[in-house]
């Protein structure tokens, strides 16, 4: 439908011949947020755009029913078309439609918020492009979009409250690699065995789930365990009022400084103005963080004016892309709010994704987010096997794209595990009510 644009596409002649789809699950341990349990199974949708001369671009993305039927959903507007001007007449997407100021992920786990559907699905078409447009002229995604500043990423290790189990369920039960984590101590047990493995030199702690006291004595013993230089973050999801993060952050004042932050600890741009307010009256400067209270454009000026947020949380799965996280860092450059990025369970091509477009940011001020710890070799669908983290850094291949290619084979076991398994969403609520508390709900706030 397309063919017309191809003629004038750049200075190569290139359409998008397939499109394909693949709905695929993955073993996910038992981790606890203020959400509810992670499922045994985290599900992706992975991508695959490849044009007339036989050239693959590849995302991954957000799972289940409801992002694979959006994705489906564009395929006329897809095929045909010519990669370099694809999301140019998908813009829409995240310059109108369902985007604007009222997006939040406040009351919604990541990806099943309906509100940023169209930025998650534009967000994946993107990245499939710039990947195929980097294969087709030897280049990386993080070159075509500016140019790299760095050439290894650092990420956070992304500690979690979790209970025995890791993942999958009956004869694709998985082992136990950190065993559970109910307690203070438990928790740097965590800690320690991951930063042992992948050398990472920044923590992000996921709370929002046992009473704010264990919390607060859980990052005690994690500074004590691991010294003054290793930057701590903690992240409640929101689970506490206003009077209860202040109180934390008072107890904490000291453990977050240093390349810390509090993020999300309460409800909304309100709460969190009120708690910063509040905590810089008693002199305590500790940034807070989100990717809930600003999760599009329209949210930001609302939080520059209250100060509500120090530090943005970016993620380009839905944000709208990649270049629109390169929009996001100028504007949070401009008034001087720092960056994070969020991560949600997943394998490696979303983990190069991350890598490229981090590599491309020169106003990344704080180490990533990944779950990639979490996710098993076992599941892997780049080919090659797991993505190497040394020394807490993804390396930017000298590769074309985004430096990796599917294992076929792996992913067909992918789709084989999405079709037997009876997960079609994520719903940590559901998984929370069979195995925890057959009444638990989530509640904000909690404590």
């Amino acid at each position: 439908m397309n063919g017309k644009r191809t003629a004038t596409c750049g200075p190569f002649f290139m359409r998008i011949r397939e499109y394909r789809i693949h709905s695929i699950a993955m073993a996910d341990p038992p981790l606890r947020s203020s959400y509810g349990l992670h499922q045994p199974y985290a599900l992706r949708n992975v991508i695959e755009l490849e044009s007339e001369d036989g050239i693959i671009g590849i995302a991954e993305t957000y799972g289940g029913e409801q992002p694979a039927a959006a994705l489906e959903a564009i395929r006329q507007q897809v095929l045909g078309s010519c990669p370099y001007r694809l999301t140019g007449d998908l813009s829409l997407m995240v310059e109108g439609g369902t985007s604007g100021h009222e997006r939040s992920q406040t009351y919604n786990v990541p990806g099943e918020n309906p509100l940023d559907a169209d930025a998650r699905t534009y967000s994946a078409i993107e990245t499939a492009c710039l990947d195929l447009i980097g294969k087709s002229v030897g280049k990386s995604v993080c070159d075509l979009i500016g140019g790299r500043v760095r050439e290894r990423v650092p990420f956070s290790a992304y500690p979690f409250y979790k209970h025995a189990g890791g993942g999958g369920e009956g004869e694709d039960a998985r082992e136990d690699e950190y065993g559970e984590s109910l307690s203070p101590e438990a928790l740097v047990g965590q800690v320690q065995q991951m930063r042992e493995q992948y050398g990472f030199g920044s923590i992000k702690f996921k709370g929002g789930v046992l009473e704010p006291g264990v919390e607060v004595e859980t990052i005690r013993q994690l500074r004590q365990a691991l010294g003054q230089a290793v930057p701590l973050r903690i992240d409640p999801n929101c689970a506490w009022s206003v009077d209860t993060s202040v109180k934390v952050g008072q107890d904490l004042a000291e453990e977050l400084s240093k390349g810390g932050y509090l993020e999300d600890p309460c409800v909304g741009l309100d709460g969190m103005a009120e708690v910063r307010r509040r905590l810089l009256a008693d002199g305590i400067d500790t940034p807070l963080a989100s990717n809930v209270a600003v999760t599009s454009f329209g949210d930001i000026p609302e939080a520059v004016r209250q100060d509500a947020v120090q530090v943005v949380l970016c993620d380009h799965h839905y944000w709208g892309g990649m270049r629109q996280v390169q929009q996001l860092a100028r504007v949070c450059r401009t008034f001087g709010i720092g960056l994070s990025m969020h991560s949600n369970s997943h394998l490696g091509v979303s983990l190069m994704a991350m890598a490229h477009v981090a590599s491309a940011t020169s106003h990344l001020t704080y180490a990533c987010d990944t779950h990639y710890p979490w996710q098993s070799a076992i599941d892997e669908i780049a080919e090659g096997g797991r993505i190497p983290i040394v020394e807490g850094c993804v390396a930017i291949p000298d590769k074309p794209g985004l430096g990796v290619t599917l294992d076929y084979d792996q992913l067909e076991r992918g789709k084989e595990r999405f079709l037997t398994c009876p997960y079609r969403k994520r719903d940590d609520e559901a998984e929370m009510r069979k195995h925890v508390d057959s009444e638990w709900t989530r509640k904000l706030p909690r404590w």
